[in-house]
């Protein structure tokens, strides 16, 4: 079974990928309560097995001639209630735009149907020297039947 097909990779409903992610001792502060720098993570790891899923391979870019990746260039997070340690959560990663060098991307982490935390995400897609590069067009096209 390939990466994307693995059930640890979250599965795709339409335009909105789903991630089950649960809630390790180490993502806590002394209280039981995530850290609220490991959201950031938790986001990271949709947005990755979301592309990977939709058949976008990080080391196929960097195999690339140049070689590329993708690099955050903003992202504005809103906390509205705590993850706990042990909670099962879903991170939601929908993407609204792709063209250019950028991709749009709206993120919600949820316990069942608590919303926890809300990400707007614009990444852009880099060369090893930081420079923006256009979306190769592999990359669009697994993309364009995911936007929403």
């Amino acid at each position: 079974m390939s990466d994307a097909q693995t059930p640890e990779a979250g599965r795709w409903t339409g335009p909105l990928h789903l991630l089950p992610v649960r809630v390790y001792y180490e993502d806590t502060d002394f209280t039981g309560v995530v850290y609220y720098a490991n959201y950031l993570k938790f986001f990271e790891r949709g947005r990755t097995d979301a592309l990977r899923t939709a058949g976008v391979s990080h080391e196929q870019l960097l195999r690339a001639d140049p070689p590329l990746g993708f690099a955050v260039r903003r992202i504005t997070v809103e906390y509205a209630l705590p993850a706990r340690i042990d909670d099962a959560l879903t991170v939601e990663t929908r993407f609204l735009e792709a063209r250019g060098a950028r991709m749009a991307i709206a993120q919600r982490i949820l316990r069942g149907d608590d919303l926890i935390a809300t990400a707007e995400v614009e990444a852009a897609c880099i060369d090893l020297d930081g420079r923006p590069r256009r979306l190769p067009k592999s990359v669009s096209q697994a993309l364009a039947a995911r936007l929403d």
